[in-house]
């Protein structure tokens, strides 16, 4: 064998192995998927802050809510990325904006809610249902807090959105949700794995708190998540899935996703 055909040989393996390289990078990326745990259906999507473009989009460039995923994606789409994975991002009041905390590439768009509301547990709004919690990320990392924990230890987020109530904390279930519940309803929430791992969980159907709780902690393993929205609100994209959802009344406050 000649140099030259040599050279060229070793160019096609160095070609071989970045293009190699490429696709296990795009693999390690995450994804959506149908699964069954503790006896009911769910869409569980797993991603790694590390490795995945994770962020958090409310308004567009002319200052107005996106409101449904499409539009998200084609104000992406003329920035030259792609939305690889939707998910709302908690409560919103009736203009769309964010009841609670929301950061956005370091910015502070709306201040942390402490406000309490008392009365009976079924009047009470589930934002208010505490301890609500804050969902944040950045740095390659992510985590769920407790809201007063989140505004005592102040850490680093270049994105954050706070809802509630939470569904487990330290690895214990909201002391009011109760097992044998009637209020079953779609769910969706978020929670941060021991190793890092952010999972995703939209409900198949209906469940109550206790049992979408007991996803988290008894199925996924997580100690810490986040209720993000339920009843007529909960939506997800994941082209994977073929899923495109619709927002009911109108559209979605903040919203959750993956970019390229």
């Amino acid at each position: 064998m000649s140099r030259h055909m040599m050279a060229q040989g070793l160019v096609r393996i160095a070609l071989a192995i970045a293009v190699w390289g490429l696709g296990s990078a795009t693999a390690s990326a995450g994804g959506c998927e149908d699964r069954r745990i503790l006896g009911a259906s769910y869409v569980v999507c797993k991603f790694d802050p590390a490795v995945d473009d994770l962020r958090l989009f409310w308004q567009g460039g002319n200052g107005r809510p996106f409101r449904t995923f499409d539009a998200l994606s084609n104000a992406l789409s003329g920035e030259g990325r792609t939305l690889l994975f939707a998910m709302n991002g908690g409560m919103y009041e009736r203009d769309f904006s964010p009841v609670g905390l929301h950061i956005e590439n370091g910015r502070t768009l709306s201040g942390l809610n402490t406000k309490t509301v008392k009365g009976r547990p079924s009047q009470i709004p589930n934002f208010y249902k505490k301890p609500n919690g804050v969902f944040y990320w950045g740095d390659g990392r992510a985590g769920v807090l407790e809201s007063g924990q989140f505004q005592a230890q102040k850490p680093g987020a270049a994105f954050a959105t706070q809802s509630g109530p939470m569904l487990v904390v330290k690895g214990v279930i909201h002391p009011a949700f109760l097992q044998k519940s009637s209020d079953f309803k779609p769910r969706n929430g978020v929670g941060v794995a021991p190793d890092g791992a952010v999972y995703f969980v939209m409900t198949q159907g209906r469940v109550s708190f206790y049992d979408f709780a007991r996803i988290f902690r008894d199925g996924l393993g997580v100690q810490n998540a986040l209720f993000l929205d339920g009843g007529w609100a909960p939506g997800l994209y994941a082209p994977e899935l073929r899923r495109n959802d619709r927002p009911g009344h109108g559209g979605y406050g903040p919203i959750i996703a993956v970019v390229r």
